[in-house]
């Protein structure tokens, strides 16, 4: 567990502003195309689906 923590730490304390915002904008990227792909497949919900 500790090695795990130091490697965390290192890891956030060179992480700049760029690649937080970078990473947030992947995020939301990857976010909206799952939300393309389920609306264009059509999910069916309903009752008879269980």
């Amino acid at each position: 567990m500790t090695v795990i923590a130091r490697a965390v730490s290192r890891a956030i304390a060179t992480v700049n502003e760029i690649e937080i915002l970078r990473q947030f904008v992947l995020f939301c990227a990857a976010g909206l195309f799952v939300g393309l792909l389920m609306l264009t497949y059509g999910i069916d919900l309903s009752p008879g689906l269980f």
